[in-house]
């Protein structure tokens, strides 16, 4: 009987992946743990799995709750014909500039404030804060008109909080960070190094400071005609969009996180990322610091939206 079920497993996985093909970005791009104390094989196992997300599909939503802080944000406006292939059918890069042929990639980094389940009240404050980096793409989706981002990776310092959320969270394409990760803000400075070590998490290093007014110009300006308009964008994309083609159906996540874009400080300084530059080109980064603001980030994973219906930005 044993056998009879493996064999079941395996071919309902293997039916599953010709449906779910692996991507180069987004929730099927390849996975690979850093390594470290953890078991490697098992756990890429696990994290690849067709059948496991497909089951995770149906677990009831839960809301999580995290207190965030020294959220930082490093930019790049490009050509919007260059993210397009980036992101699934249905959904487009939110466009900006005169012609309305500018967009926008971020990754951005922070440190968590005791990530968990909101039903776990004042014992929340026994679970560990890491440190997060998103890559995304501020994306619409077509039929709909609904806005939100794309997250083409994400990653965070925990291994539990990253297969949690690769198996349940359809927008949140979770990897593991390495041991070496780390993001300060401290002295005037802020020292930013997410780190894949050897999983499959971006990697980039940044080296900034806070400028002492908002600049004038900057590599923002193709897409904005000022400064203030660029953290109005990308600030507020309180919504994460994906697709399920085999559903043929949009899917949103929706994160309250009541950060004030008139709080960003601009930064200056060094960002070294070969991810990056993959994805944008040449294109110069700049970046903004959001201080701690006294506000908790309300993370939920919603239901499927209905075939061809808008999202309730409220739900």
């Amino acid at each position: 009987m044993a056998s009879v079920a493996g064999v079941a497993l395996w071919a309902a996985e293997r039916a599953l992946r010709r449906g779910r093909p692996e991507a180069r970005y987004g929730r099927y791009a390849r996975w690979a743990h850093p390594a470290g104390r953890w078991p490697v094989a098992p756990l890429n196992r696990v994290a690849g799995s067709r059948l496991l997300r497909a089951r995770g599909e149906r677990v009831p939503s839960v809301a999580f709750v995290s207190g965030i802080t020294d959220v930082v944000h490093v930019n790049h406006v490009i050509d919007a014909r260059r993210l397009a292939p980036l992101v699934p059918a249905g959904l487009e890069p939110q466009c900006l500039g005169e012609r309305d042929d500018r967009a926008v990639l971020t990754f951005l980094s922070y440190r968590h404030g005791h990530l968990g389940p909101a039903r776990l009240g004042r014992w929340r404050r026994l679970l560990p804060s890491p440190l997060q980096s998103n890559w995304r793409v501020y994306v619409r989706h077509a039929r709909t008109g609904v806005d939100g981002a794309y997250f083409l990776s994400t990653a965070i310092g925990r291994t539990p909080h990253a297969l949690g959320a690769r198996i349940l969270a359809e927008g949140l394409p979770m990897h593991v960070l390495g041991r070496d990760s780390r993001l300060v803000v401290e002295g005037g400075r802020i020292d930013l190094l997410p780190d894949p070590g050897r999983g499959s998490a971006p990697a980039a290093e940044a080296s900034l400071v806070p400028l002492p007014e908002r600049p004038a110009d900057g590599p923002w300006r193709p897409a904005v005609a000022s400064y203030e308009e660029m953290p109005a964008h990308c600030v507020p994309q309180d919504r994460a969009l994906s697709v399920q083609p085999w559903r043929g159906r949009p899917v949103r996540q929706e994160i309250s996180l009541g950060i004030p874009p008139e709080r960003c400080v601009p930064l200056s300084g060094t960002v070294t990322s070969a991810a990056a530059r993959a994805l944008v080109g040449d294109a110069e980064p700049f970046a903004f610091l959001i201080p701690p603001y006294g506000s908790v980030s309300r993370r939920r994973r919603t239901p499927r939206c209905d075939r061809g219906a808008a999202p309730d930005p409220a739900a």
